[in-house]
């Protein structure tokens, strides 16, 4: 039906124009409607006519899609929706004037001309109204409206633009969204950074503490936190440091440290504390929030940097040499006892002198042009000159001067060192007044002696400090195993709990420091027993990354580069990561303002040509390690020096010059080579060179443990000092020992042949003419069944060589805890028992002594390899197995074992864990990892307790054993 060419019944067609409607009304009078299916208005329908009317003067957008072409009409605010489109699309229709959204359009027209209401909220569309893509939301209302006879003749929509609404709650939802990830980063970068915090509510005493704080404080998950509890945890001293203590201070929570004893351990930490003030809407709603971190290891640095300064002081004091210090225009501020003796002046004397006031008139203008040029360029220098003494003499003095700057390179002051060259001056002026030709031979050979001496006391310097560190580690930790071995006896006279036993924990901490201490002197002096593995030193430097990022702070960019395809090293893990972070530290104090240290670990190959130069360094593969920085570089003469022991470039107190002297050492011992690349302003690169080593990386080992048991044997304790043997003798008394004693080799001998003596136990170092390795050779000839264990602080080179133990040998390292002589000599009795039942079943079975084997059936015979590298056992265990009616294959090492294990298939691997080269742990890894389903024994002088953290399935038979005990171990593995 066509509703607009039907007027109403019995009315004919008269004049019609629709009232108001703004702009888009009188377009709507205007528009020529006999060019659209609509026809002239003077045809509309009084339907029609009316919905014109109503959406014209409507405030609200609606737009009317009339008959079945859907010709549009509209209003004014419906013009805005419309944007650049309108008016063209008036009295077009839906699908010409939206083309983008007829597809949306065509199904809700179709159900409004059927007669049904839809609605829309927020329907995104995408529109085209100004040309390009848009994305808006419509509230969208469809009405059919019917004609006058009843059918529906259009449908009129209403719209609401609710793009603005929609942004804004979108944008809320992301912002909401972002802070939450925000909130959460912090949370976390709060965990990783090792930060607590906390809110205090003072009126009522509430304390709300994150996971991080109770972590710092030490305290329990389920342990209430009240400002009252924190306080009693907090030292003394330093509780007028704390919030309830400075309440009438405007911010009772300013920036604060405290010592604390964590309630967990026992342990006393340092933290720190920052808070601030939240104001509420009453004073009891006022609150305070805060962080708390921990700030012991930096405590520890500056009272070691304390200590070092008083050690440098005393050093300055008792130096041979003179030494001073003056301000930048050349009076004298600090002066030693050695100078002024030279200068026969009193210290108060020389205090506040000018240079120039006691220098000869001669050497002034020379000395004042050096001075000038030093504070302009900071390099040192070195000149003779004349002082002048208060008798009116003249002394000669070689003067070494240099500059000490601050951190921004600023000079602070002059330090100089002067040797007394008189005699030698007299002896040079004595020459030349012989002959001028003599002169200048005797110049010559002075100057070569002088450099063949610089060499002799370069290498003497070295020797010397190897063997004063030698002597002082070997006293030392003597005097440290008395201190250690009674804490550790009066430890089990005391309650596990009270101030006692933490006074006790805390001693035996301090000596194990001290302990640390020596083994870092004995690694100085190239001295130190290294325990070298096969490692992979790209793993080794990529596990430090944590601890460097710590150590240097954010101001220092921290880059890792590790070369693909890496080769292993031997090396000793924990002197290479001392190095490492030696080296970082110093890197750092190069770049006062920032900047980035480089660590990268590649393969490197030093050909013939390269270490033509250089001392022994052997061509060919090697494993470098380069850390590089951006710093301020070194001048030629400190690169020169920068192996020297002691020597150092940083401010007074900031520097002990050990670092690289250390690292040199430690380089050299390992059989490797180290050389430093830099440039004044360029930055400097340390690189090492450790050689390559074809083994498989070595797996760490599970720590071997147990309970600390003792015995009913014989022990033989052969110590020369008398505190430490006292100890010792208690220790093993108190494990129930029966112990003799002797001072020296030869009182030892003496007790060997009238005692029957289970074990020696004798130090490395004694006095007289029997050494402790041959004490044990004439022990072994005496009693060859004797075990021996060697103990000392500094082994010098009796039973280690080359920077390693002997084969063979065992070694207790002093200063030892009193459960870990106990488990040693377990593990030594365990193994000598085990030898001599070898031993034993070898006599017997050549003497047809053995009882008969257990019946065993024929299908049940296994093929088992047996890896043991003594031969007396392994003989033994073969000849066991064998008569159990087993195929038994027996070799000495863990590499034969492998060949064997992949030529030939085995139902059980019976192994020792300590074997030369690949241990048994890492055998069965192997084994395992190749998906074999051989199953595996350790035979061991440890207990099964030893081996509980390893992580696959393995029996453990413990030595010594009899024949059951073995069968049922291959019974039930």
């Amino acid at each position: 039906m066509n509703s607009h060419s039907h007027p109403l019944s019995g009315q004919p067609p008269h004049s019609y124009q629709p009232h108001g409607g703004g702009a888009t009304g009188q377009l709507v009078r205007d528009f020529d409607w006999s060019t659209t299916a609509l026809g002239p208005m003077e045809g509309w329908t009084p339907a029609l006519r009316t919905t014109v009317d109503i959406l014209l003067n409507s405030p609200v957008a609606m737009v009317l899609m009339w008959g079945a072409q859907h010709v549009m009409i509209y209003n004014d605010a419906y013009s805005v929706i419309a944007g650049a489109r309108h008016p063209a699309i008036l009295g077009a229709t839906v699908p010409a004037s939206w083309p983008e959204l007829w597809d949306w359009n065509r199904e809700i027209l179709a159900d409004g001309f059927r007669g049904e209401v839809r609605s829309v909220r927020e329907a995104p569309l995408t529109v085209l109204r100004n040309g390009a893509p848009e994305q808006v939301w419509f509230d969208l209302y469809y009405t059919p409206v019917r004609d006058s006879c009843g059918e529906v003749g259009g449908v009129l929509c209403t719209v609401n633009d609710a793009t603005a609404q929609v942004q804004q709650r979108l944008q809320l939802e992301r912002d909401k969204a972002a802070s939450a990830a925000t909130e959460e980063r912090l949370r976390m970068a709060q965990e990783a950074g090792g930060i607590g915090s906390f809110e205090w509510f003072p009126a009522s005493g509430e304390l709300i503490v994150s996971a991080t704080f109770r972590r710092l404080w030490g305290l329990a998950e389920n342990q209430p936190v009240t400002a009252e509890y924190l306080v009693g945890l907090v030292d003394e001293r330093d509780r007028v440091a704390l919030g309830p203590e400075r309440m009438a201070q405007l911010n009772p929570l300013s920036y604060a440290e405290y010592r604390v004893r964590r309630p967990d351990t026992g342990e006393l930490r340092w933290l720190a504390r920052q808070g601030e003030v939240v104001e509420g809407g009453t004073a009891e709603q006022r609150r305070y929030v805060g962080v708390t971190f921990d700030v012991t290891l930096r405590k520890q640095m500056e009272q070691a940097l304390r200590a070092s300064q008083d050690r440098l002081a005393a050093i300055f004091g008792q130096a041979s040499v003179g030494l001073s210090e003056l301000d930048l225009s050349g009076r004298f501020r600090r002066v030693n006892g050695a100078l002024c003796h030279m200068l026969g002046r009193s210290e108060e004397d020389i205090l506040g002198l000018h240079m120039d006031d006691i220098i000869h008139p001669q050497d002034m203008a020379e000395n004042r042009a050096r001075v000038a040029r030093l504070l302009a360029d900071g390099v040192p220098f070195t000149l003779e000159k004349r002082y002048l003494k208060p008798d009116g003499d003249w002394v000669w003095i070689s003067s070494s001067m240099s500059r000490l700057d601050d951190e921004a390179g600023q000079p602070l002051a002059l330090i100089a060192v002067k040797t007394d060259i008189t005699e030698r001056r007299r002896i040079e002026v004595a020459l030349r007044d012989l002959n001028d030709t003599l002169e200048q031979r005797v110049g010559r050979e002075i100057a070569e002696r002088d450099k063949a001496e610089e060499a002799l006391r370069q290498s003497q310097k070295m020797e010397a400090v190897g063997q004063l560190t030698g002597g002082v580690a070997h006293d030392f930790n003597n005097v440290l195993q008395i201190i250690y071995g009674n804490l550790h006896l009066l430890q089990q006279d005391v309650p596990e709990e009270g101030q006692a036993r933490k006074r006790l924990a805390m001693a035996i901490a301090a000596v194990e420091r001290g302990a640390k201490l020596s083994s870092q002197l004995l690694a100085f002096a190239r001295r130190q027993p290294l325990q070298p593995v096969v490692s992979n030193l790209g793993r080794l430097v990529g596990n430090m990354d944590e601890l460097l990022r710590r150590t240097l702070g954010e101001t220092v960019e921290v880059a890792t580069v590790i070369g693909s395809g890496l080769w292993n090293t031997l090396v000793d893990p924990g002197q290479i990561e001392n190095v490492v972070l030696n080296l970082a530290i110093n890197a750092r104090d190069a770049m006062p303002g920032g900047g980035k240290l480089t660590l990268e670990v590649g393969n490197a190959v030093l050909d013939e040509y390269y270490v033509n130069n250089l001392l022994d360094v052997p061509s060919g593969q090697y494993v470098m390690l380069s850390v590089t920085d951006t710093g301020t570089g070194m001048q030629p003469e400190v690169l020169r020096r920068a192996f020297e022991p002691f020597f150092t470039t940083k401010p007074e107190g900031e520097g002990t010059g050990l670092g690289l002297s250390m690292a040199y050492g430690f380089v050299k011992q390992s059989r490797g080579h180290i050389k430093i690349y830099s440039e004044p302003g360029e930055g400097t690169s340390v690189k090492i060179y450790l050689p390559r080593s074809l083994t498989d990386e070595t797996q760490e080992l599970p720590g071997l443990s147990g309970p600390a048991v003792g015995g009913d044997e014989t022990v033989l304790v052969v110590e020369d000092d008398p505190g430490v043997r006292v100890v010792v003798v208690d220790m093993l008394v108190g494990l129930g020992y029966r112990v003799l004693q002797a001072e020296n080799g030869e009182q030892a001998l003496a007790v060997l042949e009238r005692e029957a003596v289970d074990l020696l136990f004798t130090d490395v170092v004694m006095p007289g003419a029997l050494r402790s390795p041959d004490l044990a050779l004439a022990a072994r000839g005496i009693q060859p069944d004797i075990a021996v264990l060697f103990t000392s602080g500094y082994p010098q080179n009796a039973i280690v060589h080359g920077g390693r133990l002997d084969a063979g040998l065992e070694l207790l390292s002093k200063p030892y805890r009193r459960d870990e002589l106990a488990r040693k000599l377990r593990h030594l009795f365990n193994n000598r028992s085990q030898e001599k039942l070898a031993r034993q079943r070898k006599l017997e079975a050549a003497s047809d002594l053995l009882p008969p084997p257990p019946a065993i059936a024929r299908n049940s015979s296994l093929r088992i390899l047996v890896v043991e590298d003594n031969l007396d056992s392994q003989q033994m265990v073969c000849e066991l197995i064998g008569m159990l009616g087993h195929t038994v294959s027996g070799v000495c090492d863990g590499e034969r074992a492998w060949e064997l294990l992949q030529a030939q298939d085995f139902d059980i691997l019976f192994t020792d864990i300590s074997l030369p080269g690949m241990s048994g742990i890492d055998l069965a890894r192997r084994m395992l990892a190749e998906g074999r389903p051989t199953r595996i024994i350790f035979s061991t002088g440890y207990g099964k307790e030893s081996l509980e953290q390893l992580e696959f399935q393995a029996s453990v038979l413990r030595k010594p054993y009899d024949l059951m005990e073995l069968k049922a171990a291959l019974d039930n593995s």
